[in-house]
């Protein structure tokens, strides 16, 4: 895994995945706008990871950076995800081929709650909010993040 030194100026597609045992939520942007976008959620049929629908995403995309939340406790210490989270980035990268940086997520999914609650209170989200909301949403932050990061 590694943190490559993407240039603003360059359109680069960048995907960021919330992984979860049950669900994985996925965000896509790019280095030029910077805007991160929740894109969907794989789910994990018998907590075994989608390879083949994450496979798609990357053929689907085209990203040259993957991003992946890592967890931790509100006082910086692994939470039990933390080592589940650090496998998958590394098996993400090694199947990939590609660059795939961690991100600090604490609290993402907070976040990714208060904007979807304020979606459906303005009327923009009609529909009530679900886990795989959540999920998506929270990788939309961790995606954000990473682009905050980079100033």
């Amino acid at each position: 895994m590694s943190d490559t030194n993407v240039s603003p100026t360059e359109l680069k597609v960048i995907l960021a995945f919330d992984y979860g045992t049950r669900r994985i939520g996925v965000a896509s942007g790019n280095t030029m706008s910077r805007i991160a976008q929740a894109l969907c959620t794989l789910e994990c049929k018998q907590l075994h990871t989608p390879w083949a629908e994450i496979d798609k995403v990357l053929r689907d995309y085209l990203p040259s950076q993957l991003i992946v939340g890592l967890p931790y406790n509100d006082d910086g210490t692994p939470t039990g995800m933390t080592a589940a989270s650090q496998a998958f980035a590394s098996e993400l990268a090694e199947r990939s081929g590609l660059p795939v940086t961690l991100v600090d997520e604490r609290h993402s999914s907070r976040e990714a709650e208060r904007e979807l609650a304020y979606l459906r209170r303005s009327g923009v989200k009609t529909r009530r909010v679900t886990h795989a909301d959540v999920d998506m949403m929270a990788a939309k932050v961790v995606l954000e993040r990473w682009f905050s990061q980079r100033n």
